[in-house]
């Protein structure tokens, strides 16, 4: 097994890799590695390389090419869950393929978020990413109001090269598996899908996504729970385009 680390791209000077504290503890204590084993140094943009350790740096052994990102770009707009339920959110979603995050605070969420827990997030993306061996490491968005994250350019993009969904809970509507279907013959560029909190997206947010280009989707005749519905929306892209694309 070749382990994968994530560094930014300031720590790669010509073929040396520099390291800091923390990825040193995690190489050579963690993982007992030692001078002259090898492991996968990712910068995070898609960039991959073999590299050995070398004391306290790493020297780049070569380029490699890693396959692992969906053909388009899933972002999830998500309003918080109750406690810690996003961080299991963000976990599963980035094995699943999603490239951004995006928290939002809908008329329904509780919880406020602090500065402390996007960090908290966006290292536990980073942890995902390298665990299950993506070429990037998501974004994590700052949280902001929903309607706000509706008219960020994310989410407003010209729809000819987007696909913008929001998923609702009741209601005669087409499910989110079956307006997947024309893919990949109409494969957008960006995927983007919102899911609500607990008790749902309200009429009045609904109706405001609807007024930017987001078609009411449904993810099945049950109700899912606020953190199972942003897995099962990736699971569900995740499925459709890679199955499509293997023929």
């Amino acid at each position: 097994m070749v382990y994968r680390l994530v560094v930014t791209p300031e720590q790669i000077i010509e073929d040396q890799i520099t390291l800091d504290g923390r990825q040193l503890h995690y190489l050579l204590r963690v993982l007992r590695l030692g001078n002259g084993d090898r492991f996968i140094v990712m910068d995070g943009t898609g960039n991959s390389w073999l590299s050995e350790i070398r004391e306290q740096s790493a020297q780049i052994i070569e380029s490699i090419e890693v396959k692992t990102e969906l053909p388009v770009s899933l972002t999830l707009i998500t309003a918080l869950p109750k406690g810690n339920g996003y961080e299991q959110i963000i976990r599963c979603c980035t094995e699943l393929g999603v490239s951004n995050f995006m928290p939002v605070i809908s008329d329904r969420t509780l919880p406020k978020p602090s500065l402390s827990k996007v960090q908290r997030w966006r290292k536990i993306v980073t942890e995902a990413a390298e665990q299950s061996e993506r070429q990037i490491v998501p974004h994590i968005y700052e949280p902001t109001k929903f309607m706000a994250a509706l008219n960020q350019d994310i989410a407003n993009q010209d729809t000819a090269n987007q696909d913008k969904y929001i998923c609702v809970a009741r209601g005669d509507i087409s499910t989110l598996w079956s307006a997947l279907q024309p893919l990949p013959d109409k494969t957008p560029s960006e995927i983007v899908i919102a899911t609500g909190c607990e008790g749902g997206w309200t009429d009045k947010e609904v109706d405001q996504a609807i007024a930017v280009g987001f078609q009411p989707v449904s993810l099945g005749n049950r109700i899912l729970r606020a953190i199972t519905a942003p897995i099962v929306v990736s699971s569900i892209v995740t499925a459709v385009i890679e199955t499509k694309n293997s023929k």
